[in-house]
């Protein structure tokens, strides 16, 4: 009688995802990825309710801010905020961010 042992291990669902993540997608979308996830936390809710990151390319975040006034509130506080981002984050990734009126709905 030829029995056959089944050897088939379970995988979560996220193991998956971030393999196919990490050989379909750019690098730079998953540091987007992860920029996005620790957004809120970096900088605290006051801002993350008027200031939304949009794009990251070559150490440059750009950031969608809800009015002129916080843009002008935001350039005081560039290094601090970059500084907290690429601590969160444990990599230096950002170098640089610009501040643009935009939409920060998502």
């Amino acid at each position: 009688m030829n029995t056959k042992k089944n050897d088939h291990k379970m995988i979560h669902i996220s193991d998956i995802l971030k393999t196919a993540l990490e050989k379909y997608r750019p690098a730079k979308d998953t540091e987007m990825t992860r920029i996005w996830d620790i957004w809120d936390t970096a900088v605290g809710r006051p801002i993350a309710m008027n200031a939304k990151p949009d794009t990251f390319k070559d150490g440059v975040l750009i950031v969608n801010v809800s009015s002129s006034s916080w843009i002008h509130q935001l350039k005081f506080l560039e290094k601090q905020i970059i500084s907290n981002i690429n601590q969160h984050v444990g990599a230096c990734l950002i170098r640089q961010i610009r501040f643009k009126i935009g939409n920060i709905h998502s």
